[in-house]
């Protein structure tokens, strides 16, 4: 199979039905997606298939066939992204587990909706596990990205 990671053309003789997730980090070597629950319900492992957020834990390496997978290494590296950027002046990783899947989910809804209400933020949110409960800090990034991307109108803290 032969799909796109991070801009870079990529082959795999992986099983159709292997998750995703373990030829990223297994075959690629990229870290950033972790494994959590691997039934899809705690977003630590979310990457983006064609701009789509995704959870690699459940989605078969065959589904990706021709697509771009991005994941949180393949983000512009000159630069930090402004999610990256917005999750470091609040302080919100705690542990960091599930940060990567928060900021894939948050980089995927900034760029389809850059002016997202705030029912639009809590369902992109909805399915991602923060076990630490830096819970309030992620609030706040939502907060200053999309107050600044939104002209101040979204309010979640």
């Amino acid at each position: 199979m032969e799909f796109v990671v991070n801009n870079k053309a990529v082959t795999t003789s992986a099983a159709e039905r292997t998750p995703l997730l373990y030829v990223l980090r297994n075959e690629l070597g990229l870290r950033a997606a972790k494994y959590g629950c691997g039934t899809g319900h705690c977003g630590a492992c979310t990457v983006l298939v064609d701009g789509r957020p995704e959870n690699s834990c459940e989605f078969e390496v065959s589904l990706v066939e021709g697509c771009r997978v991005t994941t949180l290494e393949g983000l512009p590296n000159t630069d930090l992204h402004p999610v990256q950027q917005a999750f470091i002046e609040e302080q919100a990783a705690q542990c960091g587990y599930c940060t990567t899947g928060l900021i894939m989910r948050l980089v995927s809804l900034l760029e389809t909706t850059p002016r997202p209400a705030v029912s639009e933020v809590r369902s992109a949110l909805d399915r991602h596990l923060c076990r630490c409960g830096s819970h309030s800090r992620v609030l706040k990034v939502i907060d200053r990205l999309f107050s600044e991307e939104c002209g101040g109108t979204t309010t979640l803290s």
